[in-house]
């Protein structure tokens, strides 16, 4: 149980070296009147990221597999070393047996898997488990996938994902429930992009069972919480670099390889994108050496922090787990992702008046699934150069708007 005075000793402890690791984000210091509350869509980069792309560019920039000259050989080596890095970065249990494809993020990850491996995999009669609340890049492909099955005379169900509606969470009794000798497939979501909730992906596989593959939308967890694939027992984790830190166009999927056949995707590999191959390996470099455990404690002790803020204002709808807005919560808090609405202004209208006092955050629908918010809402997500006085005024601009 985390309460409202663990979160205080949370953000005792690790301010200094908050700050210390604020001051490495030069669009962040460069801009002190302004706070970013927008990681959920994309983070900012800290200076060695910037620094490893620079020093890329203009020491050893060439094409990979491809050439025999110094320069090529180096860019090869280091797209190969990353895929490396991926894999320690995850906790690999067997990486001499996995798989690690770069991709442009975690969408493109997704149709990947969705348009390469899943067709060979399913057979007529089968069943897939679709989060159909969830972010719509985890949900879309395997529709497609459906689709095209179809066409081609092999009929798969798409079985909704069940839900606890109270919490957002998933309804893992009602999963083990509906799962069935046909179900060979599952997509999940680790940390949900609207409610925040650590989507408790080990209790899928209870659920399913030994036999079904799962997939794991890593977006909003990679770079922002410890994942660590030797404690999951998923078969795929899919992710974008521009969230945790690497520059936009660079992500990647880590395959298990131990069920099904073996993702390998399909035609011609072009030109890899070297440079976001190259921020994504300094950007893990990054967050290993900060911890992705004091990141996740200092955003959960924030998102915590605004959450009790918030739950004081009566104006304020916070969406999700209602529970969790106790300062004495007896469940988890929220993943340094907190989404809410005004109950008379529109969330658009409160995202311009936000902006104008210095706060950027997301105002839409934050591309959520047809089974999910009806209504628009403003989103605040969090990253470790965000501090507990943006925090504060911004609660003190949502008092004032009444």
């Amino acid at each position: 149980m985390t309460t409202c005075a663990d979160n205080t000793a949370v953000i005792a402890e690790l301010t200094e070296w908050q700050r210390a690791l604020r001051d490495r984000f030069p669009i962040v210091t460069g801009h002190p009147d302004l706070a970013y509350l927008d990681s959920a869509a994309t983070s900012q980069k800290p200076q060695a990221v910037l620094d490893a792309v620079q020093t890329y560019l203009t020491t050893t920039n060439a094409n990979a597999g491809r050439g025999t000259y110094p320069w090529a050989n180096r860019t090869t080596a280091l797209v190969e070393q990353t895929r490396d890095r991926v894999r320690r970065f995850l906790d690999d249990p067997a990486p001499q047996r996995s798989a690690v494809h770069f991709t442009s993020g975690t969408t493109e990850g997704l149709r990947t898997i969705a348009r390469d491996w899943l067709p060979g995999f399913l057979a007529d009669g089968d069943e897939i488990v679709v989060p159909v609340a969830d972010h719509r890049a985890n949900i879309e492909p395997w529709l497609e996938t459906q689709r095209q099955l179809a066409r081609e005379g092999t009929r798969i169900r798409v079985l909704p994902m069940p839900y606890q509606r109270a919490s957002g969470d998933y309804d893992h009794t009602a999963l083990a429930r509906l799962a069935g000798p046909c179900t060979r497939f599952v997509a999940a979501t680790q940390v949900h992009h609207v409610y925040g909730g650590d989507m408790n992906i080990h209790r899928i596989r209870e659920a399913v069972g030994p036999d079904a593959v799962i997939c794991l939308d890593a977006a909003q967890s990679i770079g922002h919480v410890p994942v660590s694939v030797a404690g999951l027992d998923v078969d795929f984790v899919a992710f974008s670099g521009h969230k945790a830190l690497a520059l936009p166009g660079s992500g990647a999927v880590w395959a298990r390889q131990t069920r099904g056949p073996e993702f390998v995707p399909g035609g011609w590999s072009g030109t890899p994108n070297t440079v976001g191959i190259v921020s994504l390996a300094a950007a893990l470099d990054w967050l290993q050496a900060a911890g992705t455990d004091r990141i996740e404690r200092w955003t959960v002790a924030l998102a915590a922090r605004l959450t009790d803020g918030l739950r004081r204002l009566d104006a304020y709808e916070v969406l999700g787990c209602r529970a969790s807005l106790a300062a004495d919560s007896p469940v988890q808090r929220r993943r340094g992702i907190v989404t809410f609405r005004h109950r008379e202004i529109g969330s658009g209208d409160l995202g311009f008046i936000l902006f104008s006092h210095g706060f950027m955050v997301r105002c839409d629908h934050h591309c959520q699934g047809s089974a999910g918010e009806e209504s628009e809402s403003v989103r605040v997500s969090l990253h470790v150069y965000n501090t507990v006085e943006e925090i504060d005024r911004l609660l003190s601009v949502l008092a004032s708007l009444g």
